[in-house]
């Protein structure tokens, strides 16, 4: 047998259904590939191959006595750690949480059990996922970050090792990384994969999200873990989308390369049979934008109310900055910010229902270098205070030869249909 650490998830689950392949042997190859390149990668924060090898076990004995398998039966998964497991530790990316212990998984996390999927670790996050980067490198080139908050995800994911990988997003902390790693990020609609038992910075924006190897992947995982039917993407239909092709506030923030990638990419959809538009959004999306760090850092600062006050000294400095800054802000300006992002979903409805999808940057360009700072999400903090699914799919290098990624935007509740025109996109540019 070829090896099974290459196959993609959804290749990968029919062979162990099939019983061509075992969960045993799938998961020592991709612990292999992670024995090989974890040291320099840095993806993990607590990595336990023999636990993995357990329970790997325990699943080849549960198809050989014929208990119901799961959806998810066999693949491998990773797990952003501010997603609590009850057989890891959960610390946030912070030192105040070091060795914590809980006593349950969080509720997304349980559900990737539950449909039979193997967890292989906790991946490093940026603190409390949002500023102070980890240690985890680029696997395109380690001089450059990989992006963040869902560094170690995104990463493992473009490393091979493992199928798909729990993100989360308060700004662009699923699509950026992905698209920075050349990977697959889905940020589905808001409160598609519940949140308990998650660091919750933003009662307003935090959404749990994955990041895989390709779209059908995505909707592979998705399916898994809600029970909903997220299509496969990867068949195609005759039809073609009408495209809205849409820069948005911050298009003077896009480099060059990113310009002639969009440029590029919706030629190719057109050339396809795409009908394709050019979107400008209404003014209501520009102070939705602005209110974006308002209602972000205040609602931050009230999460973490007992780590600034019991532990302010093991915060970063630059968090630490922004917490003082929220807390010395009026309530009724939190209160105003939170008009703006109601008063642009509603905007945005009528914008986007000429269309199938929308066509966007996934970040201003590739991936900056250096591992102090984890990129610009002035592509992605607009699609996430609108609560609406954005995917990231690879489309092109960038000068230094890193990948970029093109986003695809649809309306709230159109899962299905992002990922569906998300490939799409992909292949016709591919």
């Amino acid at each position: 047998m070829s090896d099974p650490s290459l196959l993609p998830a959804t290749a990968a689950v029919r062979k162990l259904r099939d019983g061509t392949l075992s969960t045993s042997e799938l998961t020592e190859a991709l612990l292999s590939r992670i024995a090989g390149r974890e040291p320099s990668l840095r993806a993990f924060v607590w990595h336990d191959p023999a636990a993995a090898l357990r329970a790997s076990a325990r699943a080849d004995a549960m198809r050989r006595a014929g208990r119901a398998a799961g959806p998810l039966h066999g693949l491998a998964f990773g797990i952003k750690d501010v997603l609590d497991t009850a057989d890891m530790p959960s610390q946030y990316g912070s030192a105040i949480w070091a060795g914590h212990r809980p006593r349950a998984d969080a509720a997304a996390v349980a559900s990737a059990r539950r449909a039979g999927a193997i967890s292989v670790g906790k991946t490093v996050t940026t603190e409390f996922a949002t500023r102070h980067p980890g240690p985890t490198v680029n696997p395109c080139d380690p001089a450059h970050t990989p992006g963040g908050s869902s560094s170690g995800s995104a990463a493992g994911v473009a490393a091979g090792f493992f199928h798909a990988g729990f993100g989360t997003q308060t700004a662009g902390s699923i699509i950026r990384p992905a698209a920075f790693c050349g990977a697959v990020g889905f940020k589905p609609s808001f409160g598609t994969l519940h949140r308990g038992g998650m660091k919750v910075m933003s009662e307003s924006l935090d959404t749990v999200g994955v990041i895989a190897g390709s779209v059908g992947d995505c909707a592979l995982f998705m399916g898994g873990l809600t029970g909903r039917d997220f299509g496969d993407p990867e068949v195609r239909s005759g039809a073609a989308p009408r495209l809205g092709v849409c820069l948005g506030p911050t298009a003077d923030q896009a480099s060059p390369e990113t310009l002639a990638l969009i440029e590029r990419v919706a030629a190719a959809a057109g050339k396809a049979g795409a009908t394709v538009t050019e979107l400008r959004l209404p003014p209501a999306m520009d102070a939705a934008l602005e209110a974006h760090p308002v209602v972000m850092n205040m609602e931050s600062a009230q999460a973490l109310a007992w780590e600034v006050e019991e532990a302010s000294a093991q915060i970063s400095p630059v968090l630490r900055e922004r917490m003082e800054w929220a807390r010395s802000q009026p309530s009724a300006r939190l209160d105003e910010a939170r008009r703006a992002f109601a008063a642009a979903r509603s905007a945005f409805a009528d914008a986007v229902a000429p269309f199938d999808a929308l066509l966007t940057p996934s970040a201003p360009g590739e991936a900056p270098e250096g591992l102090g700072w984890t990129g610009d999400p002035a592509f992605n903090s607009l699609w996430t205070l609108l609560h609406v699914p954005c995917v990231t799919v690879p489309a092109g290098q960038g000068p230094k030869g890193l990948p970029l990624g093109v986003q695809v935007v649809a309306g709230f509740g159109l899962d299905r249909a992002a990922l569906a025109w998300a490939e799409w996109v992909r292949a016709a540019s591919s």
